[in-house]
C-alpha cells in the first residue's frame, strides 16, 4: 500500500485531478462550515415548526428543478469533452433549453400548486423560490469549466455567492426578520451565483455563448437527456418526498425535528459529486485506452466512494444526539433518533453517483431513469406504510432502504449491469480493491 501511495503521489495526472478535486472540496467544506454556522443558526433562530416550513418550501421546489435542470448536466460536460471547437454553440444552445425549461416549470407550477393543501402565504413562497430558476440557465458555464477541469474557477463564484449569502442571513437574525426575508435570499441565491459565472466567463475574453442556437443540436441534447430529465425529477422525489408526506402526515413541526437530522446527514452529499465530478474525464480516458482498464477506475471508484461513506457514518451513528444537542439545541433533540438511520444511506448516495455516470457514459440514460424511479415509487410507497407507524424515523428507514433499491438492488433484474453489480458488491466488502488499479491516469 505504501508503494502505491507514493507512486500517486508523484503522479502528474493525480496531482493535475487532485488540484481540481481540492478546489471544489475547499469550496464545499466553506459550504458546510456555513451550513454548520449560519444554516443552524437560522434553523435555530426560526424553530422547528417555521424551520419546518421553509424546509418543506425548499423540497416542495425542489421537485420541480428537475425539469428546468433539462438533465443535461452530465451530457454537456461530456459533449463540451468530445467537441470543444463547438464550446459556443453548445453553451448557446444548452443555456436557451434552460431558459425555456424554467418557465415551462413555473407554469406547471401555476396549475398544480392552487391544488394542494397549503395556505396562500405558503403558495406565495414557494412561486418566490421558484421565479429563481430562471437563473439556473448560467450553469452552462460550470459545464464548461468542468469540461477543462478548471474547478478553481467555479469555486470562487460559488464562494462569492455563499459569502453574500451568509452576510445577509446572518443579518436577517440579528435583525429577527420574518421568514419570507429568508425565501427571499433564496432567490437571490440563485442571481448571484449566475452573475459570479457570467463575469467569470467574460473576464477570459470569450464569445457571449447566449448569442447562439442550433435546432439540430437541441434536438439531440434532449434526445440524449429525456430520461434524465425524469430521473431528475424522481432522484428529488426520493430525497425530498419524505419531507412532503411528514407535513401532510404529521405537520410541520415534525418536518423541522426531521430536516434538522437530514440537513447533517446530506452535508456530506458534496463528496461524491465533487470527486466524480473531477475524474468523470480520467474515466472517459481510459474507456479510450481499453475497457480492461475501464472497469479496473470504476472498481476503484466504487470502493472509494463507499468506504469514505462507511468512514462518515460510524462516528456520526454513535455520537448523533450530543451533535445535534450541539449544533441545533434542546428544541430540536428528537432528531438524533432520526439521523442515526438517515446517516447510513449516504452508503448507497456515495456509490450511485459515479453509477450514474457511467450510465450517462455508456448512454444507458433510461436505465438511469428506471432505477431511479424505482427508488422513488418504493420511498413513497415505504412512507405510507413506516411514517404513520414509526414517525420519523420510518421516513429515515425508508430514504435508507429507497436508496439501496435504487443503487444495488435494480442491479439484480438487469443482466446489463450485472458487471456493475459485482463491481459494487466488491466495493463494499473489499476495501484493498482501491489500489488494483487507481483513476488518476
Amino acid at each position: 500500500m505504501p508503494t502505491h501511495l507514493t507512486a500517486l503521489k508523484n503522479h502528474a495526472g493525480f496531482n493535475r485531478y487532485l488540484k481540481n478535486s481540492m478546489w471544489m472540496i475547499g469550496e464545499k467544506f466553506l459550504r458546510i462550515l456555513s451550513g454548520l454556522f449560519v444554516g443552524i443558526w437560522v434553523a435555530r433562530y426560526l424553530g422547528p415548526e417555521q424551520f419546518g416550513l421553509f424546509s418543506y418550501l425548499i423540497a416542495f421546489t425542489a421537485i420541480f428543478a428537475g425539469i428546468a435542470k433539462l438533465g443535461l448536466d452530465g451530457i454537456m460536460v461530456r459533449e463540451l469533452v468530445n467537441h470543444p471547437e463547438m464550446r459556443d454553440t453548445y453553451l448557446g444552445t444548452a443555456f436557451w433549453l434552460k431558459i425555456i425549461g424554467a418557465f415551462i416549470v413555473m407554469a406547471l407550477m401555476v396549475v398544480i400548486v392552487p391544488l394542494t393543501s397549503n395556505d396562500a402565504s405558503t403558495n406565495f413562497f414557494i412561486f418566490i423560490i421558484a421565479a429563481g430558476l430562471v437563473f439556473q440557465s448560467f450553469e452552462v458555464i460550470e459545464f464548461y469549466f468542468q469540461s477543462q477541469v478548471l474547478a478553481k474557477i467555479v469555486s470562487i463564484c460559488k464562494v462569492t455567492q455563499l459569502a453574500l449569502s451568509s452576510i445577509i442571513k446572518i443579518t436577517l437574525v440579528i435583525n429577527e426578520a420574518e421568514l419570507v426575508w429568508f425565501v427571499l435570499v433564496t432567490t437571490f441565491d440563485m442571481l448571484s451565483l449566475a452573475v459570479s459565472y457570467f463575469t467569470a466567463y467574460m473576464v477570459g475574453k470569450k464569445t457571449a455563448f447566449f448569442k447562439y442556437f442550433d435546432l439540430s443540436i437541441a434536438k439531440q441534447l434532449l434526445k440524449d437527456s429525456w430520461p434524465l430529465i425524469f430521473s431528475a425529477i424522481v432522484v428529488m422525489v426520493y430525497m425530498r418526498i419524505d419531507q412532503i408526506m411528514i407535513k401532510e402526515i404529521l405537520g410541520v413541526y415534525e418536518v423541522g425535528v426531521y430536516s434538522a437530522a437530514v440537513r447533517l446527514s446530506e452535508a456530506f452529499y458534496f463528496i461524491p459529486v465533487v470527486i466524480t465530478a473531477s475524474l468523470f474525464p480520467a474515466l472517459l480516458n481510459g474507456k479510450n485506452q481499453s475497457e480492461e482498464l475501464y472497469q479496473k477506475r470504476l472498481q476503484s471508484l466504487y470502493t472509494f466512494m463507499v468506504w469514505i461513506a462507511i468512514a462518515i457514518a460510524l462516528p456520526m451513528t454513535f455520537f448523533s444526539d450530543w451533535i445535534i444537542q450541539l449544533l441545533f439545541g434542546q428544541a430540536y433533540q428528537e432528531s438524533g433518533e432520526v439521523l442515526i438511520i438517515h446517516i447510513w444511506s449516504g452508503v448507497f448516495v456515495f456509490l450511485g453517483v459515479p453509477f450514474s455516470r457511467y450510465l450517462v457514459t455508456e448512454n444507458l440514460t433510461k436505465i438511469d431513469f428506471q432505477r431511479t424511479l424505482l427508488g422513488a415509487a418504493s420511498n413513497v410507497l415505504l412512507n405510507l406504510w413506516l411514517v404513520p407507524v414509526y414517525s420519523l424515523e420510518g421516513a429515515a428507514i425508508a430514504t435508507l432502504l429507497a436508496q439501496f433499491i435504487a443503487n444495488i438492488g435494480y442491479d439484480f433484474f438487469d443482466k446489463r449491469l450485472r458487471q456493475q453489480l459485482k463491481l459494487k458488491i466488491r466495493a463494499l466488502f473489499m476495501p484493498w480493491s482501491l489500489f488494483e488499479q487507481n483513476i488518476f491516469k
